[in-house]
């Protein structure tokens, strides 16, 4: 770090009365790891790095080692030094005199550890970059606040937008405020379909600002819930009869010189300019690589199904919520793509770094669009089925070379070891259903 920004960054501790900052780590399932230090040792730390196990990164959601990832056995499970991204300094509202800063990871100094989440969309910007382009982004985000013994609703029946529902305890009332001191600009906030189901939208962010905000935004939520009684989950089905948690990503390209929205021609055809329509392409030709990374988890299929405002085929169109491709305010200068594939447990970089690297590639290689269906794209028989599990999706991304050198040879290796080790445990576990259906039967 630069010592003009550890003066900087030094100094808004002080003017933030902050006595701790967290040095945080978003890992490959998108939570934060993190170290807590004292102020006064934050600028030897953010001048040299702060120690981390290398292997964080390459741990699975239950934390276990997994070898073959290449950042364990490999380097002889070595450190990793946290470097503190000044820009991403924040206070933390809910705690007193704390504040965070969001770290990239090195082996040594110029020496990244390549598979992790931020630095691998920070790749993907730098190629939108060098194609003329910044990116817009915007994550939307669907969980359910729950009891955090019996993983209960705290209301049943379905009142999306119900106003008791919105603010049926007063930790939501406080959450937005909580949220808003964090650095969130909320825009809107309301209960979903399901019971005890909420959405709470913020505003857009240019590169990685946008990711940083949306990791911000989870793991505030989740702590902010635990601190005062409740769970929060993002977990893409948390039960049979419970509608699925989906992330929705919006997505545009701006010109890097003019900064104007470079989707969007007048007079373009349908409003739709050759740009987006590439780009739009390019999702629906690497649909299936894209998977692992905006559906890790095996509980995220059971997400994508039909008739549930999920999208469960590889399609698109204009202002269609059924499909995989959302094309919003078409011929407006705010349109945009709505990519609604994402599970809401998604990791915020890795699910936007997917998308670049689909989009990006459909530019590379001119793709075109398919014709539109003429009602919902759910209904419509000729579109292919995304992937229905992680097994295939896993294959899928081992099978497309081009989506692999966008994402990086180190990220692709560490990821889907991890997956897998993660599906072998899945597939070793006996279900309560197996138990139900067949222990009595046979």
């Amino acid at each position: 770090m630069a010592g003009d920004e550890v003066k900087e960054m030094m100094a808004a501790l002080k003017k933030m009365g902050a006595r701790y900052v967290r040095f945080e780590l978003p890992d490959l399932h998108g939570t934060s790891r993190t170290k807590v230090i004292p102020v006064g040792k934050a600028e030897s730390y953010a001048r040299k790095g702060l120690n981390f196990y290398g292997g964080t990164i390459g741990l699975d959601t239950a934390s276990n080692v997994i070898g073959g990832s290449g950042v364990h056995e490999e380097v002889s499970y070595r450190d990793q030094m946290l470097i503190p991204d000044a820009s991403t300094l924040r206070i933390v509202p809910w705690l007193e005199d704390t504040a965070k800063v969001i770290c990239d990871a090195y082996w040594e100094p110029g020496v990244p550890v390549g598979g992790t989440p931020r630095t691998v969309l920070a790749n993907m910007l730098k190629l939108a970059d060098k194609a003329g382009y910044k990116v817009m982004m915007g994550h939307e985000f669907e969980f359910y606040l729950l009891e955090p013994d019996t993983k209960e609703p705290l209301f049943g029946g379905v009142h999306i937008f119900n106003a008791v529902r919105n603010q049926y305890v007063p930790f939501l009332d406080v959450l937005l405020d909580v949220l808003h001191e964090a650095g969130i600009d909320v825009i809107t906030h309301n209960c979903e379909y399901s019971p005890s189901q909420f959405e709470i939208n913020f505003g857009p962010g240019v590169g990685l600002e946008g990711a940083d905000k949306a990791f911000t935004f989870k793991n505030a939520i989740k702590e902010l819930a635990h601190r005062s009684g409740y769970l929060a989950t993002f977990m893409s089905k948390p039960a049979t009869d419970m509608a699925g948690c989906g992330c929705h990503l919006h997505i545009s390209l701006l010109d890097k010189k003019t900064g104007k929205n470079a989707f969007y021609t007048k007079g373009a055809k349908d409003g739709m300019n050759p740009l987006i329509r590439k780009f739009a392409a390019g999702l629906l030709a690497h649909a299936k690589a894209m998977q692992p990374l905006i559906n890790p988890t095996p509980n995220c299929y059971h997400r994508l199904k039909p008739h549930t405002f999920a999208p469960s085929n590889i399609s698109w169109g204009i202002e269609d919520r059924t499909a995989m491709v959302r094309i919003k305010d078409a011929g407006e200068e705010n349109c945009h793509i709505e990519m609604r594939a994402a599970s809401g447990l998604s990791n915020p970089y890795l699910s936007i770094a997917a998308v670049i690297a689909a989009g990006l590639l459909g530019i590379q290689d001119k793709d075109e669009l398919p014709k539109p269906s003429e009602g919902p794209s759910e209904e419509d028989p000729r579109h292919k089925k995304l992937a229905g599990s992680l097994e295939e999706s896993l294959a899928a991304l081992k099978k497309d070379k081009a989506m692999q050198e966008m994402l990086g040879e180190d990220f692709v290796k560490l990821f889907t070891t991890v997956k897998q080790a993660e599906l072998d445990r899945f597939r070793s576990h006996v279900t309560d259903w197996e138990r139900d259906e067949y222990l009595e039967l046979y």
